[in-house]
């Protein structure tokens, strides 16, 4: 008898398949999946680790147990691929995914490069299967009201932004072997851990349209940076600073929106609900403190609905029902990733970098690093012994 009994098959249902057994699928997929079982059923998983499919299948009553991506499409024929694996993988299982029929949910970072990005798209068919990543946070409803305020100009013009993910990751973290490399995860904490509030500074401002970067590894043996600073430049004319970190012990999630009439800030760690923002008017927007009131309740969503993967999956769901590009795929998913490709050409190169000028050849199309460019060099040097200095 599994843990967790499934519900009984039905034609409406979605058939998903699982591509990695790993803590995030287990952490936060399948829960989500159990809580839409009306709207789906698990038919099969693959991992690399056939004892962690075995025990992972047991634990959530998955009937299907397969050694391989291809094996899980040929046998399973899932209508859903989720994708859980680490980052270097992405590329070819949401490819055959896609080339099997089946639409697929791939965990982020996207991919490893705006050129597999590319190859992505161009698998895609009009009317699906289409291809999304995994970006719960602009899914909440503080995320829709604030985006649906930004669009209607409720709030004035957006001016001045901040978007902070300063988290913690232990050395140990990276002794897991492919994170900390360029050629497995692809990147530092702007591509695996800031990603989820960069993605949502987007979905609120829009475009970008310049970035200018700097970044390095100051404590972890990373190949990457473990730390990175970026200002950007939006379309419709606002500034702001972007910090990605894994080195602070006091974690936090924190994003600012000044506007004309109004700061809005949500602060949280790894997902929110309405209580995790906040709307300010400016003094000049309100007379007194019971329109200051009457105000921001105004602006407050009307309903709660937590930053979460089930609401994502919900709206996959739907998109697939209607036969229509989810959102965070396609261009909607590009411009975080161009974003990301931009702050690391910045920091390598010392320059600014324009969405414009981003090309479709070379180094920061096909990776996202030079491989000329040492992160650490610094540190390095100090740590070495030879720039020991000598005793007297």
């Amino acid at each position: 008898m599994s843990t967790h009994e499934t519900a009984p098959s039905t034609p409406e249902r979605v058939r998903v398949g699982l591509v990695g057994a790993g803590g995030i699928a287990t952490v936060a997929h399948l829960p989500t999946l159990k809580s839409l079982e009306s709207r789906v059923e698990v038919v099969g998983i693959t991992d690399l680790d056939p004892h962690r499919v075995r025990q992972v299948a047991e634990e959530w009553g998955i009937p299907g147990r397969y050694d391989s991506v291809d094996e899980l499409l040929s046998s399973a024929t899932p209508d859903l691929l989720i994708v859980c694996t680490p980052p270097s993988a992405h590329r070819d299982a949401v490819i055959k995914g896609l080339r099997s029929g089946a639409w697929v949910w791939c965990e982020k970072p996207p991919v490893l490069s705006l050129a597999e990005y590319d190859e992505i798209q161009a698998e895609e068919t009009s009317g699906g299967p289409y291809a999304s990543f995994v970006v719960q946070h602009r899914f909440g409803s503080g995320a829709a009201t604030l985006k649906q305020q930004v669009q209607d100009g409720d709030l004035g013009r957006p001016l001045v932004a901040m978007c902070n993910t300063l988290w913690f990751r232990p050395h140990s973290y990276y002794e897991v072997p492919w994170r900390g490399r360029w050629d497995t995860e692809g990147g530092g904490p702007a591509m695996g851990h800031g990603i989820h509030q960069m993605d949502l500074l987007l979905e609120i401002l829009g475009d970008w349209s310049e970035v200018t970067a700097k970044a390095e590894a100051l404590d972890r043996d990373v190949e990457t940076e473990d730390v990175s600073f970026a200002i950007v430049r939006f379309e419709n004319g606002a500034l702001a600073s972007v910090v990605n970190s894994v080195l602070s012990p006091r974690e936090t999630s924190y994003l600012r929106f000044d506007f004309q009439d109004a700061t809005v800030e949500l602060e949280h760690l790894y997902g929110y609900d309405n209580s995790s923002w906040t709307w300010t008017p400016a003094e000049h927007r309100v007379q007194g403190e019971d329109e200051r009131r009457r105000v921001m309740d105004s602006w407050r969503p009307a309903e709660d609905v937590p930053s979460s993967h089930k609401q994502q999956l919900s709206e996959l769901l739907d998109a697939m029902t209607a036969g229509v590009r989810p959102r965070a795929s396609g261009h909607d998913g590009r411009r975080t990733l161009e974003f990301i490709s931009a702050l690391y050409q910045s920091a390598e190169t010392g320059r600014t970098i324009r969405r414009e000028d981003l090309a479709n050849e070379g180094i920061y199309y096909t990776g996202m690093h030079d491989s000329n460019f040492i992160y650490g060099s610094s540190r390095l040097a100090e740590a070495s012994p030879s720039s020991a200095k000598p005793s007297h």
